[in-house]
Parts: structure tokens; sequence; C-alpha cells
């Protein structure tokens, strides 16, 4: 490569986003919903990670003191 083909950049700075308020309002629904299942999917991730590491503390003997074990 060539000088000029590394050091050809352009920055660009986005001043204005025209978008109608409906389409809008549609694109942030649709996301909200787009995100139902990922929570769901995350959320049962940490519920196993949270049993896992429950369990592991536990079998330490690290778990909560007031069992009396």
């Amino acid at each position: 490569m060539t000088d000029m083909q590394i050091n050809d950049k352009q920055e660009v700075t986005v001043v204005d986003i025209k978008m109608p308020f409906l389409s809008m309002v549609t694109f942030l629904v649709k996301f909200a919903v787009a995100s139902i299942p990922a929570f769901i999917i995350l959320t049962v991730i940490f519920m196993i990670l949270g049993a896992v590491f429950g369990g592991i503390m536990h079998g330490l003997g690290m778990g909560s003191g007031m069992m009396g074990y």
C-alpha cells in the first residue's frame, strides 16, 4: 500500500437524524418486544450461575451461618 491509501481517512460527525415520530415509536416498540427473550435468557443464565456458585460457597462452608451447620 502506498502512503496515500493508508492516510486516506475521512472523519464524519452525525449532526441530525430526521425520522418521523410514528416511525420512531414503532422502532422503539419493536426494540422493546425483541429485548424480552434476551432478558429471559439472561435471567436463566444468571439463575444457573447463582445456583452453581451458591452450591460451591455452601459446600465450602461459606454459606449462611444462621442455619446451624
